[in-house]
């Protein structure tokens, strides 16, 4: 499967440097780079410029990353996100993963870790290198409390909880859980309207804070 990627970066010569190693990865192609959150929105006016993926920068202009991931994840929620920034700090990071990020990598990367990282992106949904996952765990790990007062889980709700935390995709959870990814999908979107979550990071940490993960 071939998969359509879009470059938000403000430095023209960048994104186009980064489209340019892309292009030779297999499966994927770069739909354009636009040079600022707003820039994609109007882009994704047309409906055939509307990407798999989005490779976002941070530091930008008029519509910076955090405000474009919420965009994003708002108004089409099926596009996958990957920052892609100089910023290494837990802020930074921590802000993009609420905002709405799938994944996040540093600029300095070689370009095996960025297929790497799409590869993983498009079979698994996410993708952290594991300076970033150490510190998305011990940085998210404080918001989830380990009791959620009020909050009821279904039974198969509780089962999808104790598989969101490894690398199982949600096809192979819909394997072991005997139902379909569309069911399985179903499951996550209603934990994260009851805990107020946006992405698969966030049920991870709620899962092993609450003692519900298998690993």
């Amino acid at each position: 499967m071939n998969y359509n990627i879009a470059i938000v970066d403000d430095h023209i010569l960048i994104a186009k440097a980064i489209a340019g190693v892309i292009d030779n990865f297999p499966n994927y192609h770069v739909l354009y780079e636009a040079e600022n959150g707003k820039a994609l929105v109007d882009k994704f006016k047309i409906p055939k410029n509307i990407p798999d993926i989005v490779l976002l920068d941070i530091t930008m202009p008029i519509m910076d990353g955090f405000e474009t991931a919420k965009w994003i994840k708002e108004h089409h929620p099926e596009v996958l996100i990957l920052a892609l920034s100089m910023q290494s700090d837990d802020i930074s990071l921590i802000k993009m993963i609420k905002s709405g990020a799938n994944g996040y990598l540093l600029k300095n990367i070689q370009p095996i870790e960025l297929n790497k990282a799409l590869d993983q992106l498009t079979t698994k949904g996410f993708y952290y290198p594991e300076w970033a996952a150490s510190k998305i765990f011990s940085s998210l790990s404080g918001d989830q409390p380990n009791k959620t007062p009020g909050i009821v889980f279904s039974e198969r709700e509780n089962e999808f909880l104790t598989y969101c935390c490894t690398e199982m995709t949600y096809k192979e959870i819909g394997e072991k859980m005997f139902c379909s990814t569309r069911t399985v999908e179903g499951y996550r979107d209603a934990l994260f309207d009851k805990l107020g979550l946006k992405t698969r990071v966030g049920l991870a940490v709620y899962s092993i804070k609450s003692g519900k993960c298998v690993i």
